[in-house]
């Protein structure tokens, strides 16, 4: 429960670097004459988003059941909490703002951006959640982070639990940039992406005592990776 609530909370300080990076894409939603329909097709845009969050979460969750099996759960997770805080450390000393904003490969982002396009001309709740759905596949740093709680989480059921804690932290103030950028002020915005790096802190932290494995409820579980243990799981 406290990783779900960890997600959430980074999801929420974070959604302002999702103002840097989606912002665009939320502006650029068309507009329609039909109030109702209007304002479902932004919940949709979101609900797209999330889904797909949900999506890599449960993917990561079970790729770290398979780590969980292998014993090597409580060592991932102390390394991914150890960089995550790295990275926020270096982020504070440097006094970037924008320090999660990594560029892998880019060659499918042409293909998402078309398929947006064609979903923008549709101008439907329905084509608004297509927008969504292919927006939370599109490379983001901030989402990268995300999902290495999901990773650590221990079952695809948890990961995918996670990560749409993440995405309903960021639903918000996405969803206000989507009916008007004029509804989140520019200090508001500031501060909240100022305090992006020292949430993700508190999660790198609780990753690593996660992984520390201390017996302490909640915070720090067992989570012992051997191979009757999983077998006990199973069997339950």
């Amino acid at each position: 429960m406290e990783l779900y609530f960890a997600g959430f909370l980074f999801g929420l300080f974070g959604s302002m670097h999702c103002v840097g990076m989606c912002g665009p894409i939320a502006l650029a939603l068309p507009g329609n004459d039909n109030k109702t329909a209007f304002w479902i097709g932004r919940i949709n845009y979101n609900i797209g988003r999330s889904f797909t969050y949900m999506l890599m979460g449960g993917v990561l969750g079970l790729l770290g059941f398979g780590v969980f099996l292998a014993g090597y759960q409580e060592l991932i997770s102390i390394v991914a909490g150890g960089l995550i805080i790295a990275v926020a450390v270096i982020s504070i000393a440097s006094g970037k703002v924008n320090w999660m904003h990594l560029k892998p490969l880019w060659l499918p982002v042409e293909s998402l951006k078309k398929g947006m396009g064609r979903m923008l001309r549709i101008n439907s709740p329905g084509g608004l959640l297509g927008v969504g759905v292919l927006n939370g596949f599109l490379p983001c740093g901030f989402v990268y982070v995300a999902l290495a709680g999901a990773l650590v989480s221990g079952s695809a059921l948890d990961g995918m639990i996670y990560m749409f804690a993440f995405g309903l932290g960021t639903f918000p103030v996405m969803f206000l940039v989507s009916a008007s950028n004029k509804l989140v002020s520019l200090d508001v915005r500031l501060k909240m992406q100022k305090a992006v790096p020292y949430v993700a802190i508190g999660l790198g932290t609780l990753l690593i005592l996660r992984g520390l494995a201390l017996g302490i409820p909640f915070i720090s579980p067992v989570l012992s990776g051997d191979m009757s243990n999983a077998g006990e799981m199973m069997c339950h």
